[in-house]
């Protein structure tokens, strides 16, 4: 069981039928999409037009369901998070992505509230070779879980905020959130 989330990364069923729901958070509205059985995306406004369930949901008017098991839990634990009422989600995940990229997305599950860390030590925890945190970069740049699989955690190696898919802005904010330990 990690700290991130009381539920593994499971792999994502394939399946082109997505349902979807819009939570409105202090950073902005969020695309929550699931294959029915699990999560498999939050997406910011202004995430990448590519990703395919965003894409997909956009398109599909008909498969938005605000009151679906699987995006009801995973909006009420969003809002308990930014009420900072929640540190651990407990929701099935089915991100879509390569082995590698899941490899990578169960490591960030295993990073603390409120803590932070680099690239480089998550290829290290991964056994990859040194070098390797460009791709364990791009791995973390795909998450389509932003939040519960919180790659806001990750940093550059000298500390600094490096990219984010919602914004520089948005991890700021998020961090920020979970280094208010007041709860």
């Amino acid at each position: 069981m990690s700290s991130g989330t009381a539920m593994g990364i499971g792999a994502a069923t394939g399946t082109t039928s997505v349902i979807w729901s819009l939570l409105d958070s202090p950073v902005g509205q969020l695309l929550l999409t699931t294959d029915g059985a699990a999560l498999t995306g939050v997406f910011f406004d202004r995430h990448r037009p590519g990703d395919p369930h965003r894409a997909v949901a956009a398109q599909r008017e008909d498969a938005r369901d605000d009151d679906h098991a699987v995006l009801a839990a995973a909006g009420g634990q969003l809002r308990e998070y930014f009420a900072r009422e929640r540190r651990v989600f407990d929701l099935p995940l089915a991100p879509f992505g390569t082995p590698f990229q899941r490899r990578v997305w169960s490591a960030l599950l295993d990073i603390p509230y409120g803590e932070t860390t680099s690239y480089g030590q998550i290829a290290r925890r991964l056994g990859q070779p040194p070098g390797a945190s460009r791709a364990v970069g791009l791995a973390n740049g795909s998450n389509p879980i932003s939040i519960i699989i919180p790659c806001h955690r990750v940093i550059g190696a000298d500390g600094s905020l490096t990219g984010y898919g919602g914004g520089l802005d948005r991890k700021r904010y998020l961090l920020d959130l979970e280094h208010d330990l007041l709860f």
